[in-house]
């Protein structure tokens, strides 16, 4: 059996035991293992196996993870997001579908700080929903906007998402972060400019009800959502100017949001930190996880010779290389239907990177565009993660179809920012490239 043979052996396996629902961490090791010992032999595969696993977990890079992670969920125990949804809601809750768009842009800065997709959409639920439906929203529209707003987390910097990229390509971690701050921000606006035409197509959808809040009371509003916003703008302008590296950035960033958990919550006891660590730790262990098994399954691709097949045949074409961006596109949008996000890079990549650096793309440019494909992936369903987390967070205000049936206009604001990110890559490029 030749080893494309067994590439392709090995893929349907992967793919099977997936929709078997085997954990991905382990279908992914798994086969990646036992292709290995198929090629190679036995011996040869565990010796590979110990090299990607010291490789792997003694790495610099991984440090950032875990940082990152623990300074979103003292972002979470600190409360800082009822501060941006004050701020926010008082600054623009009088336009129409104000309370949508307050989510949104409120959403976009405490996913800044928290670099989790889920973590904001709960949190954004519970905040922004019952305001919403109090004020008679729809119930589609308010649980939709707070699921889409969700995505932005791993968008805008910090993003444990991106770095999982960086580790898996081997590309620039502190370039790949600075990227997505503008095309991040372009589609914070984009979403608030879908909830504004929704809106004003349907005035029914979003009543306007009048937030009374003096000029006073707006200002003070900024002052409590102020610290965050430093923490943002001390990471990303330190990353930029090359003033420390993404890890000591990590460590920096949850360092501000232990200090302003302890002064919010007025000490460490509201600040829970036991059980904060403990959620940090089982989250980064999962993650690795899924890297470990995903650079094993990578190098058996690799020996396999697939990949490379493949590679060969799509760059060989003879169509425009845009074509080629559409195919990997619908299969990102297809399979992020079925999967969470870093399972599915680790399972695209070995791929689809080779493929797209070939055809002259660049992998800084083709990393946000890759988060953000699978960021769409979280909000379609049969699966989209963060409306089954805005569902389970409503305390049963709403249901699953009343998400998704609300989806229709972000979805498209999606694909118009891949649209925009195609037309115009220096969105994702000029910040990366001037830096120091």
């Amino acid at each position: 059996m030749s080893g494309i043979t067994i590439g392709l052996v090995g893929v349907a396996c992967l793919f099977a035991t997936i929709l078997l629902g085997v954990n991905v961490m382990v279908a992914l090791g798994f086969v990646g293992a036992v292709g290995l010992a198929a090629l190679v032999g036995f011996h040869a595969a565990t010796a590979m196996l110990s090299t990607v696993f010291f490789d792997t977990t003694h790495s610099f890079h991984f440090s950032v993870i875990p940082l990152f992670l623990l300074m979103g969920f003292f972002a979470m125990r600190a409360g800082l997001g009822e501060d941006l949804f004050e701020a926010t809601t008082k600054w623009l809750g009088n336009l129409k579908g104000g309370l949508a768009i307050s989510t949104t842009i409120g959403a976009a800065a405490f996913g800044a700080a928290s670099g989790s997709s889920v973590g904001t959409a709960t949190v954004f639920t519970k905040l922004a929903l019952p305001q919403m439906l109090d004020r008679g929203y729809d119930k589609s529209l308010a649980s939709a906007s707070i699921a889409i707003a969700g995505t932005l987390a791993v968008m805008i910097p910090p993003s444990s998402l991106v770095v999982v990229y960086g580790i898996l390509t081997d590309s620039s971690i502190g370039g790949l972060l600075v990227a997505g701050v503008i095309p991040g921000l372009i589609f914070a606006v984009l979403l608030c400019v879908a909830t504004y035409l929704t809106v004003l197509r349907r005035p029914e959808l979003a009543p306007v009800t009048p937030v009374s809040a003096t000029f006073r009371e707006k200002i003070v509003s900024l002052r409590l959502a102020g610290p965050l916003v430093l923490v943002i703008i001390c990471i990303v302008s330190g990353l930029y100017y090359g003033v420390f590296t993404p890890t000591e950035a990590g460590a920096i960033g949850a360092a501000f949001t232990f200090v302003l958990a302890i002064l919010r919550q007025r000490g460490l006891k509201g600040v829970e930190l036991k059980a904060t660590l403990l959620d940090t730790i089982r989250t980064s262990a999962m993650i690795f996880g899924i890297i470990i098994a995903a650079l094993v399954f990578s190098k058996f691709l690799a020996l396999s010779g697939l990949a490379n097949a493949i590679g060969g045949y799509l760059t060989t074409l003879d169509v425009n290389r845009w074509i080629v961006v559409l195919l990997i596109a619908l299969i990102y949008l297809a399979l992020g239907m079925m999967m969470d996000a870093p399972a599915l890079l680790a399972i695209t990549l070995p791929i689809t990177h080779p493929v797209m650096m070939k055809l002259g793309f660049d992998p800084i440019w083709f990393g946000v565009f890759v988060v953000l494909l699978v960021e769409i992936g979280a909000v379609t369903p049969p699966v989209g993660i963060n409306c089954f987390v805005v569902q389970a967070s409503s305390g049963g205000r709403v249901k699953l179809e009343d998400v998704f049936k609300g989806l229709i206009p972000y979805v498209l604001a999606g694909f118009v920012m891949l649209i925009v990110l195609c037309v115009f890559p220096q969105l994702a490029l000029f910040l990366p490239q001037s830096m120091k």
